[in-house]
């Protein structure tokens, strides 16, 4: 350990009730047994082979109600990973389960032994046919498949809430559908071919013309087995006539018996087998769908019914109106969606028996588009609707604005609710279909089950198709609460079969939790031949064990989930996984999600165990350093979960009382650092790069890997003093240079002016001339101590600030236009909690402007004299917490012929200076980004913050600078 490395019993908690029964025991503590390790290591390589207990309880938990600790976690990087692991697990009488989002709601990416993680490697995508058909990897989300088919008008059919979390290859192997996909629209019915791995190690790509006799050659006994299943199958009308029925509804409860009613060979059967196997018939390797047209034109409403059954009771006039999407939502769902991020708040005083529709017409050309506004205008002048609060419209729109705010709250439903359920309780989604004329009936039924068991459940669903969703709080502690859960169960699920003839599971597969009455739905003949058909394609047994069949009926309550109490910034999660896409961390340590679940872990201990110590010694490094505190996860939690808060408040709890003061003594001295970090980069730049990597490595080691920053290639020059001389009397803004760009120059080997002075020139050449104080200097957006936890330090330069922001804008007269986006949010929003009651008072006076919306206001009034051909944007986080990532990429497209925003642009991770104590973090955050970036060639690459085009070089080898530096060359006179 380094000498001022934080000490891991510094973040032990300081409360612990009783150890909970379902902790990890201390015998697990060393992590993977010792002979499994090494068998996988010498199998696979050390890389592939997480085994540490911090890397078994971190893929513990998944989006349902169930968690269950693997012995070993696999980083799989190709078929022949998956192949190797498959053979290994069958010689070895092991059991496998694939994960990839892990946002299934049943347990299916669950396991006690062999878990292999199947996104991290696998996501990529190839648009075919101009987006008539896309190959997509399956670890690559479907909101990013979506965002590459839509330049073309494209999508995915299947459009699951969890869209941007979720990956292809989990939506294929649940069959996921969601709002608009019925039974017409899913994966079995656009999945055009799809590369497998069998259990047995085997590989098949449908598409391939001589596929069947390949798999004849490889597999003769699972062909011949088919080919005997379909055979029987066919034999007996009444099972045909029956498979046919159930799947008129949506229904992904078991394997998909209709494969063999539409598939003639054996390649053909298993393609369709394939979606909705849950993993446990093989291994999804590679997608190709057929896309739906985007059809960008919508026509909305959120309309209000007294309750349930009159909001169901109107659903059959939106269907044979030909809305595309009918969802349907009760009061505890629309009461709890209040406290998501841009809806009303006054829906939190919507009566409890209140119900809505969300109802959307989709149409690619005006003339389907009016002739929807007319069929829309049609049902709602028939309709008896309410309107109990004040943000109640009931009106068909256009505005993408509150359509966007309508699905977002819709969308939120699962985490919403969560967020509200008691307090210890975990959430138990049900997911059902019924024939769409029953409906009503069929929500008048459940709410009469829910009252008679004591459930007081939020309801919402998919109501064109008949499927609705509803929650219920499990206190898994409890074994009254189980047991009331289990009665439940037994009798939903017979009022679903017996009196409706419905699906047990419409969408979300059947998993664990639904497993026990897969016979219950499909009766003993069916069953039955489920039960072959898993045997003949995994005649051992390896894949998935009890995820789609089990002999035991109590297999349900087994593994549910403690929910211990944490910190309350992030007790709320119910770990649906929705902020892992977005982390910068996600590829190298942990993802939000992960943080919260090792944080349960340790509350779950009892205090000094050895698996708490264990987990500690990791926590340090996998969860606090190695966050970027940006706060994307908060943007991607529908509920505003801040994980990046949560690891700052660690940060802070390490700090020792002279580190505190130190930082305190930096923030009332800052002029003083200003001035040094540049004379040292000046220095720098007469010194090698290697030998600064290798000075600076050597004292990190020494001191500290989070206090000594690493020296890499792409930091830049000192930025030149002074600054530009302005006029303050014409000025008709001030402009804060930030920190970060009174330190650091633009790219190395950059000419021309630089950022303050090319500011300082668009901003007067568009007739808006602004005024830069002489006295910046000391000053910042105190983002350097608020990311790292020193308070003190904080609270100095945050009261600073704004006191000279005051001042300098004569108490708040003229704008303060800022030029770094991460400074801008500082300034504008992070600043308020450490804020003095008087200077609160003079920031709320102040606007704080970022440079890309002042950009864009000078749009008007200037003209592009040499424009750019191609540049790519790179959008920060921070942009994205402002809301100007569209600003950005206005300005770009004002001078540039070719804009492109790449398809995974997220957060660098540098993060102030985190890339440069952790340039791992960067590296992983931005490999995708990167990768995409560099196959291109481009005029400029453009950001708005300087740290972050630090990163952005350092990870392409590209010159990233400020968007204002192109626009101020884009737009000079020509005479």
């Amino acid at each position: 350990m380094a000498l001022l490395d934080p000490k891991p019993d510094t973040l032990r908690p300081r409360q612990h009730g009783s150890p909970a029964a379902d902790r990890v025991p201390d015998e697990r503590a060393p992590g993977t047994p010792e002979a499994l390790r090494t068998d996988l290591v010498r199998l696979l390589g050390p890389d592939k082979v997480l085994h540490t207990l911090s890397d078994l309880v971190k893929y513990a938990s998944d989006a349902s109600p169930y968690r269950f600790v693997p012995q070993v976690v696999v980083i799989a990087e190709h078929v022949e990973d998956i192949a190797a692991v498959l053979r290994y697990a069958r010689d070895h009488r092991r059991a496998v389960v694939f994960r990839a989002a892990g946002t299934s709601l049943n347990g299916q990416a669950q396991g006690t032994d062999i878990l292999v993680d199947v996104r991290r490697h696998w996501t990529g995508f190839d648009i075919l046919d101009d987006g008539l058909k896309a190959r997509i990897g399956p670890g690559t989300t479907l909101g990013r498949a979506n965002v590459a088919l839509s330049r073309y008008g494209r999508l995915m059919g299947p459009d699951p809430a969890s869209s941007r979390a979720c990956t292809v290859g989990g939506v294929v192997a649940n069959n996921a559908s969601g709002m608009t996909a019925g039974v017409t629209r899913n994966s079995y019915r656009l999945l055009s071919s799809l590369t497998l791995v069998l259990p047995s190690g085997t590989v098949v790509d449908t598409a391939a013309p001589d596929a069947d006799e390949r798999l004849r050659t490889a597999e003769p006994d699972l062909c011949s087995g088919l080919l005997a299943i379909k055979a029987d199958i066919e034999a007996d009308d009444a099972l045909v006539a029956r498979i046919r029925a159930k799947y008129e509804l949506k229904n992904t409860n078991g394997y998909r018996l209709d494969a063999f009613l539409d598939g003639s060979t054996p390649v053909e059967i298993l393609r369709g087998l394939m979606v909705g196997s849950q993993g446990t018939l093989g291994f999804i390797a590679e997608t190709v769908f057929r896309t739906v047209s985007l059809d960008r034109l919508t026509h909305t409403a959120l309309l209000f019914f007294p309750d349930l059954t009159a909001a169901a009771a109107a659903v059959p006039q939106f269907n044979d109106a030909g809305a595309r999407a009918v969802e349907i939502m009760d009061g505890n769902t629309l009461r709890a969606c209040a406290s998501v991020d841009g809806v009303p708040a006054d829906w939190a005083e919507l009566p409890r028996e209140t119900a809505a529709l969300l109802v959307e017409f989709r149409a690619p050309d005006a003339s389907t588009h009016e002739a929807n506004q007319r069929a829309a205008a049609d049902v709602l002048a028939r309709l008896t609707l309410v309107a109990p609060v004040a943000s109640v419209t009931n009106r068909f729109i256009d505005d993408p604005a509150t359509i966007g705010m309508y699905w977002h709250a819709r969308e939120a439903f699962m985490t919403a609710v969560g967020k509200a359920r008691p307090a210890g309780s975990s959430l138990i989604t049900e997911d059902f279909a019924v024939p769409p004329t029953r409906l009503a009936e069929a929500c008048e039924a459940l709410a009469d089950l829910q009252r008679r068991h004591g459930y007081d459940a939020a309801v919402a669903g998919h109501a064109a198709h008949g499927n609705l969703h509803f929650l219920l709080a499990l206190d898994a502690s409890s074994p009254d609460d189980v047991q009331r859960y289990a009665d439940f169960m037994d009798e939903f699920c017979t009022m679903v079969v017996s009196r409706f003839d419905g699906s047990l599971k419409a969408e979300h597969a059947t998993g664990r939790n639904m497993a026990p009455f897969l016979e219950t739905e499909w009766g003993s003949r069916a069953t039955e031949l489920m039960w072959r058909i898993k045997h003949t394609l995994d005649p051992q047994g390896v894949l998935a064990p009890g995820v789609v069949l089990t002999r035991d009926p109590t297999a349900h309550l087994w593994g549910l989930k403690t929910i211990p109490a944490i910190e309350p910034v992030a007790d709320a999660c119910i770990e649906c996984g929705f902020c892992e896409p977005v982390c910068p961390s996600r590829d190298l340590t942990t993802t939000p999600r992960q943080r919260i679940v090792l944080r349960r872990e340790m509350l779950r201990q009892s205090d000094g165990s050895a698996a708490l110590n264990n987990l500690l010694e990791s926590y340090g490094y996998d969860a606090v350093d190695t966050c970027a505190g940006d706060a994307t996860c908060k943007t991607a939690c529908p509920v505003g979960i801040d994980t990046g808060a949560f690891m700052k408040a660690f940060r802070h709890q390490r700090h020792s009382e002279r580190e505190e003061r130190n930082a305190a003594r930096l923030a009332r001295r800052f002029s003083l650092a200003e001035t040094s970090v540049r004379a040292a980069l000046g220095a720098a730049d007469h010194i090698s790069d290697r030998v600064l990597g290798r000075v600076t490595s050597a004292v990190r080691a020494a001191i500290s890997p989070d206090l000594v920053p690493e020296w890499i290639p792409a930091v830049p020059s000192p930025a030149r003093t002074p600054l530009p001389a302005t006029e303050r009397g014409t000025a008709v803004a001030v402009y804060y240079v930030a920190c970060v760009n009174r330190i650091f120059a633009g790219p190395d080997g950059a000419s021309g002016l630089s950022l303050p002075e090319a500011v300082a020139t668009v901003s007067r050449r568009a007739g808006r001339p602004v005024w830069i104080p002489p006295d910046l200097a000391g000053s910042c957006c105190a983002t350097i101590w608020h990311s790292k936890g020193y308070e003190t330090g904080n609270t100095i330069m945050a009261n600073r600030i704004v006191e000279r922001a005051w001042a300098w804008t004569d108490k708040g007269r003229l704008p303060l236009i800022v030029d770094a986006s991460s400074c801008t949010l500082g300034i504008g929003h992070e600043v308020i909690p450490y804020l003095t009651p008087e200077n609160l008072r003079k920031h709320q006076a102040l606007t704080v402007v970022d440079s890309v919306a002042w950009a864009a206001e000078l749009l008007p009034h200037l003209e592009v004299t040499d424009p750019l051909d191609s540049v790519v944007l790179h959008p920060t986080c921070s942009m994205r917490h402002l809301k100007d990532v569209e600003q950005l990429q206005t300005v770009a497209e004002f001078m540039a012929r070719d804009v492109d925003v790449p398809v995974y642009a997220e957060c660098c991770g540098f993060a102030g200076d985190r890339g440069l104590l952790h340039r791992e973090l960067t590296e992983a955050a931005t490999a995708h980004e990167a990768a995409e970036v560099t196959t291109g060639s481009f005029d400029a690459y453009l950001s708005a913050n300087r740290t972050c085009e630090i990163g952005m070089e350092h990870a392409t080898g590209r010159p990233y600078q400020s968007v204002l530096l192109a626009l101020e060359r884009a737009t000079r006179p020509t005479d």
